[in-house]
């Protein structure tokens, strides 16, 4: 398989993004298999070409330019359980994935239900929510780096924090991650629960790319100080501030990239200026170049 007979041009990111929010691609290519991802890198590292890996779209926003680059659509999706255990493909269904293995009855994943992201986006961003991160039952994650070498880290090697991996400061591809859980009873019960709070208290049938800000501190929400400065469907342009949950902006009409990163820009104002507080995002801005 050759890229250049299977890369797309003007690939409009709005359609690959929750958001709903983004122009077109210079470049982009749908990875369904571990070889097509290598030759995608190589390819875009021959030519000198900026290159972004997307998975579900659930925690970017585009520019509405879009992307002067190659967007690298990462849908490696098998899932292999093997008693305890589950190794996933990077493009594989984080939310699916905390469902079936709740399920099976084994815990660990319970919290990744509702979630609507990819297992590779999980891992990157070391998701987390009910008190939960993906690094807690990782085991191992096999990437591929810049340079086209598949390389496999233990988790031990590896250091995460909230929001945070160390695959952020690198420029390659999640391939795949392995799982480690544990059987419990309860299991199922417990995501299903997960699942029903999520959706009464959060916006999950609009646009959005779930929590706009990181928590200040493991005692402060950032959904809390948001709320309490009276923003609750402030808007800006087509966004605005969801009434459900402050820490969710919505594409509520039509919204556009600025309109977004003008309401963060008055969020975080005004929550500074009320509380002493500065918000630091989580969705990750994908500029133009």
């Amino acid at each position: 398989m050759s890229i250049d007979e299977h890369f797309l041009s003007g690939k409009l990111l709005s359609s690959l993004s929750t958001f709903a929010i983004g122009g077109p691609a210079r470049y982009y290519f749908e990875a369904r298999q571990i070889s097509h991802a290598k030759e995608a890198l190589e390819w875009a590292r021959q030519k000198s070409i900026p290159v972004f890996v997307l998975g579900r779209g659930s925690n970017s926003l585009f520019d509405d330019r879009g992307f002067d680059g190659l967007v690298l659509h990462n849908r490696i999706d098998f899932c292999e359980f093997s008693e305890s255990s589950v190794y996933v493909g990077a493009g594989y269904n984080f939310s699916l994935l905390g469902v079936q293995t709740a399920r099976r009855g084994f815990s660990g994943l319970e919290f990744a239900s509702g979630i609507p992201g990819s297992v590779g986006g999980a891992v990157f961003m070391n998701a987390g929510a009910n008190l939960r991160e993906t690094c807690e039952p990782l085991s191992e994650v096999l990437y591929l780096d810049e340079s086209g070498e598949e390389r496999v880290f233990e988790k031990k090697d590896l250091v995460f924090s909230y929001r945070t991996s160390p695959f952020q400061k690198r420029r390659g591809c999640i391939l795949a991650a392995r799982f480690e859980l544990e059987e419990k009873e309860g299991a199922r019960k417990s995501q299903l629960e997960i699942v029903d709070y999520r959706m009464k208290t959060q916006p999950y049938k609009e646009k959005s790319v779930g929590c706009i800000f990181r928590n200040p501190s493991a005692k402060s929400s950032a959904g809390a100080l948001i709320e309490k400065c009276g923003l609750k469907g402030a808007t800006c342009g087509g966004a605005q501030v969801s009434t459900l949950h402050a820490n969710f902006i919505i594409n509520a009409e039509q919204a556009s990239s600025s309109d977004v990163l003008a309401l963060i820009e008055k969020i975080q104002e005004t929550v500074a200026k009320e509380s002493g507080v500065h918000l630091e995002t989580e969705v990750r801005k994908v500029d133009f170049s």
